[in-house]
């Protein structure tokens, strides 16, 4: 039996599909193993990296170097694609990581705006949530960090030249942003999960469609990967339960 965390392994991957020789910047666990299964099957050209300086096979062994000028050189040219977390996110894809509450007193402070300006700007970048709560998908984020459709349109063509976001993984299900306006759009609901309960789980009005599809099943040989090859500390089960 497939769990709700090897489903979401599944969706995450699936984010990499047909983005051929791009490096893969995932940020957790889940998002990592994703992106490690999608090289593994059907994104043989993806990048991955030990996180630091270097280019990484799938068994961890060293392909080559990538220093810090180069991989400044791949995210302005629209060469890498993050899945990154999200304290908060709205409807237009709109990311908060930086604090909770009034800018001038926030009720929580968080890691502050990081890289996701640039990464919004530059390159892909796709989301994932592990807890899908209306605390996380919120009708207008506290401060923006990654930059949304709404934004990136309004800042004109230079902004827009590259932003693109592909998709945000919860533990609920898929989600894209082919709504009106570029809004969040309902793409797939991970087995077990109804829409009631993502509606639920929402602070804003999501574009639902009359069927909305369940996730991909994972292939037997998928599930092997990420059961013996991939995870086989069971730790994306620690991520993501049920």
């Amino acid at each position: 039996m497939t769990s709700r965390a090897e489903y979401c392994v599944i969706a995450c991957a699936e984010a990499w599909r047909g983005d051929g020789e791009v490096l893969a910047s995932p940020m957790g666990p889940i998002p990592s193993f994703g992106a490690r299964l999608a090289k593994r099957t059907f994104s043989p050209d993806l990048l991955l990296t030990d996180g630091e300086a270097l280019l990484v096979g799938l068994d961890g062994t060293v392909e080559g170097w990538l220093p810090y000028r180069r991989h400044l050189t791949m995210v302005t040219g629209g060469r890498r694609h993050v899945m990154m977390g999200a304290s908060q996110i709205d409807r237009y894809g709109n990311q908060n990581i930086s604090c909770v509450g009034d800018w001038q007193r926030p009720a929580r402070q968080l890691l502050g705006v990081r890289g996701a300006p640039v990464n919004t700007l530059n390159n892909p970048v796709s989301y994932w949530v592990p807890r899908h709560s209306p605390r996380v998908f919120v009708e207008r984020v506290d401060m923006v960090s990654g930059v949304g459709y709404d934004r990136a349109e309004a800042a004109g063509p230079s902004a827009a030249r590259f932003h693109r976001l592909p998709r945000v993984v919860s533990d609920l299900g898929v989600f894209d942003f082919a709504g009106p306006g570029r809004t969040m759009r309902l793409a797939s609901l991970h087995p077990g999960v109804t829409v009631d309960e993502v509606r639920a789980a929402t602070g804003f009005e999501l574009a639902i469609g009359a069927d909305v599809p369940y996730t991909r099943e994972p292939s037997a040989e998928e599930l092997r990967l990420i059961r013996e090859v991939i995870d086989p500390k069971g730790l994306r089960d620690r991520e993501v339960r049920g």
